[in-house]
């Protein structure tokens, strides 16, 4: 599996289930109006977790991929997919309004991707949906969704394997957010080597102490 950031809280994830069957997922693809330059994207699956202009430019993705937009079950091309319920803000949607967190689950590997997601902590039946999970995708640049102190606790909250820190401040980014040095400095470490992309399979995969890795933002 690779996975790739494109900036903010948008994905490309190429995975193979089985010889012929490759699937390339994008979540929360972003328009112009960021300041970032619109990736060139493809996909068969196609995640939004909201509908803000920073995740929601589906006419961005080539192909004709499947749109999920929301809570619910999804299998497509042997690839399983969990909607769950969330809210954008601390206030039960009342600024915000809703947000989708998603689980994927391919190559034997569960993703778990929170979008904006603004509650400061996770409901139980929340945890219990979104179960074990090998790689976490978690906003740290608050303001807009949690901030890096509460991306701590809900990090606390699921004990992933992986973490890969998602909307932050980035140059050009005409939404103002906390930087990634936020995010470290509550973690207590100090800047991190940055990948190009992560490609990982489930034997990579270490339960005993939960690795953080930051990808470049890939335009």
């Amino acid at each position: 599996m690779q996975i790739i950031w494109k900036g903010q809280s948008c994905f490309q994830i190429n995975a193979s289930q089985g010889k012929n069957n490759q699937v390339d997922i994008v979540i929360d693809p972003y328009s112009e109006d960021t300041g970032l330059k619109v990736p060139k994207l493809k996909a068969d699956i196609l995640l939004v977790t909201h509908e803000h202009h920073d995740h929601n430019n589906v006419k961005a993705v080539e192909g004709t991929p499947f749109l999920i937009h929301g809570p619910g079950e999804y299998e497509v091309k042997e690839v399983f997919i969990q909607g769950i319920p969330a809210f954008h803000d601390s206030s039960s949607g009342k600024e915000r309004g809703t947000n989708t967190i998603y689980t994927i689950e391919a190559e034997d590997l569960r993703i778990c991707h929170l979008g904006d997601l603004g509650q400061k902590e996770l409901q139980p039946e929340q945890i219990e949906k979104i179960g074990e999970v090998d790689i976490l995708m978690v906003p740290v640049g608050g303001i807009y969704t949690i901030s890096a102190k509460e991306a701590v606790k809900i990090m606390s909250q699921i004990e992933p394997s992986i973490i890969i820190p998602m909307h932050y401040q980035l140059p050009k980014l005409k939404i103002k957010l906390d930087g990634i040095d936020s995010f470290f400095k509550v973690m207590g470490v100090k800047k991190l080597d940055s990948l190009s992309k992560l490609s990982i399979k489930k034997k990579d995969i270490s339960p005993e102490e939960a690795k953080i890795i930051v990808l470049n933002h890939s335009s």
